[in-house]
């Protein structure tokens, strides 16, 4: 029978690629350590490296990104109950008439 393929969480990666930044053992003592293929742990390192700056570029943005797009959203709502309204009231007029 095959071997159930493992998907490993974000946080055992971040652990992996920490340890391997941090390079106080080799790729083949963390192959050893955690049982992942030495090109997994470059990989995971390399995305590491190239994240970390995005952590830091722009503190408290994205919780105003999220507020925009809250408030977006609503007034995108309200403009489609409006436009459904004045459709109707048209209709209702034109019946009358």
């Amino acid at each position: 029978m095959a071997k159930k393929r493992r998907l490993p969480s974000a946080g055992f990666k971040a652990k992996v690629a920490l340890a391997a930044v941090r390079e106080l053992e080799t790729v083949g003592q963390l192959v050893g350590r955690f049982g992942v293929h030495p090109s997994q742990i470059q990989q995971w390192k390399r995305q590491l490296l190239e994240g970390a700056e995005g952590l830091f570029g722009e503190v408290g943005r994205p919780r105003k990104a999220s507020e925009e797009e809250v408030s977006s959203a609503e007034l995108f709502e309200q403009i489609g109950r409006l436009k459904m309204e004045l459709e109707w009231l048209k209709k209702k007029v034109g019946a009358v008439e």
